[in-house]
């Protein structure tokens, strides 16, 4: 193991954990991060997802934790359950030779389960979603009186999908003095104000900018008409050397439809959406990570927070509304300064959105060659449920529908072979 670490004074179980997990060197936010936060410093990190910042607050909590004084001490707060489930398994592995438990809370499942983890006297950690948590604490089953170190991760995620309010809550209900440490991809004015308000002469720690960084991602783009892009596609995951590819769709429906399409035609796929439950989405993500399927189709819920390792292809089959959505899927593939390839299906309503795109970053986005199978072999058309088409995108469909009545279309199927998934 480099002596990075070792140079910071760990201790030598949480060492023996580090080492067991196979980190031998430092990443520029942990190496930014750490020491401050072991000298009780509040810290603003701007830092990608996948850049290691997990472990820049997860290793000087752990060092720091009263084994013997009792109840919680350490609170994490993310916007989604998968990102709970992660950050707490990355806590578990790094304290498994310490007497220090993390429990992950989140909705989705029994509230008796996580009580029952809850009130062993190891728990010192949890990691919680802002809704499953205020249900705790209404109902008394979790005290934040002994909270010493509170951290927000994904902190512009949590702003995006609504739960900022939920968050001032709960750190109203933090009453000791704390160290406060935040973590965010982007900066957005609600954030920066939140950071004053909670936290206490912050140090901020710039990592990356707006732009998430992709320099190590193979960035390219096919055009494909909404009738082309299942045989792109198909051929694409034929010609590609594709070990572990993540397939981003628009919506869980098409997800869900593209998934079934792709495991009729022979392909080792799962879909991962929020209409699934949390078993059948743990469940998909276990088998994504042990290699057992090879593609996970997914809306975006898989796009920010999770740390998928050897993803060799992100493919987004529908491009997002957003310039820094886009950047967020791609950065699933090329983790922890591995290389990867992100290729984008563009069709003629993508036009504006796909144009922002490239403005946005200062990489080159390579045209591919129309996709053809090598082998030759020929693949349905396969209709999916439309995309939804907001005022951002200005794409043609959205511009020409306007005024118009709907027209009554027969559902989504097949034309080859009348073949139907």
């Amino acid at each position: 193991m480099a002596q990075q670490f070792e140079a910071l004074g760990f201790q030598p179980r949480l060492l023996q954990g580090i080492k067991d997990m196979g980190f031998e060197e430092m990443f520029p936010i942990q190496a930014e991060a750490i020491a401050p936060i072991l000298q009780g410093r509040d810290i603003i990190g701007q830092a990608h997802t996948g850049s290691g910042k997990t472990l820049a607050y997860a290793l000087p909590i752990l060092q720091r934790i009263d084994n013997h004084a009792r109840g919680l001490q350490a609170l994490v707060l993310v916007p989604t359950r998968e990102l709970a489930v992660q950050v707490a398994g990355e806590f578990e592995r790094l304290a498994r030779h310490l007497p220090i438990r993390t429990v992950p809370v989140y909705g989705g499942q029994s509230i008796g389960v996580q009580i029952n983890k809850l009130e062993r006297p190891t728990t010192k950690v949890i990691v919680a979603t802002p809704g499953r948590l205020l249900d705790h604490l209404e109902r008394r089953t979790i005290d934040l009186d002994r909270v010493r170190f509170v951290v927000l991760d994904e902190a512009d995620r949590m702003l995006d999908m609504g739960f900022i309010d939920d968050v001032r809550q709960i750190l109203e209900r933090v009453p000791g003095p704390r160290q406060t440490t935040l973590f965010s991809a982007t900066m957005p004015d609600e954030i920066i104000r939140l950071a004053h308000h909670y936290m206490k002469n912050p140090l901020r720690i710039f990592v990356d900018s707006d732009e998430i960084a992709v320099e190590s991602v193979s960035q390219k783009y096919a055009w494909a008409e909404e009738n082309e892009k299942f045989p792109a596609l198909c051929s694409l995951l034929e010609a590609e050397k594709i070990t572990r590819g993540l397939i981003f769709c628009s919506t869980k429906i098409r997800a869900g439809r593209l998934a079934q399409a792709l495991r009729v035609e022979g392909y080792n796929a799962l879909a991962i959406h929020g209409d699934l439950s949390q078993g059948q989405r743990d469940r998909a993500m276990q088998a994504f990570r042990d290699g057992k399927i090879a593609v996970l189709v997914a809306t975006d819920v898989a796009a920010r927070g999770l740390d998928i390792t050897n993803v060799s292809h992100v493919i987004n089959f529908d491009l997002p509304e957003e310039p820094l959505t886009y950047f967020h899927r791609i950065g699933r593939t090329a983790r922890a300064g591995s290389a990867g390839i992100a290729v984008s299906l563009v069709s003629r309503s993508d036009d504006s959105i796909f144009e922002r795109i490239r403005r946005t970053t200062s990489s080159n986005i390579q045209e591919m060659i129309r996709l053809t199978s090598p082998t030759r072999r020929s693949y349905p058309t396969l209709f999916l449920p439309p995309r939804p088409y907001g005022p951002r995108r200005g794409g043609e469909r959205h511009q020409r529908s306007r005024g118009r009545r709907p027209t009554h279309r027969p559902p989504p199927r097949f034309q080859r072979h009348r073949r139907r998934y």
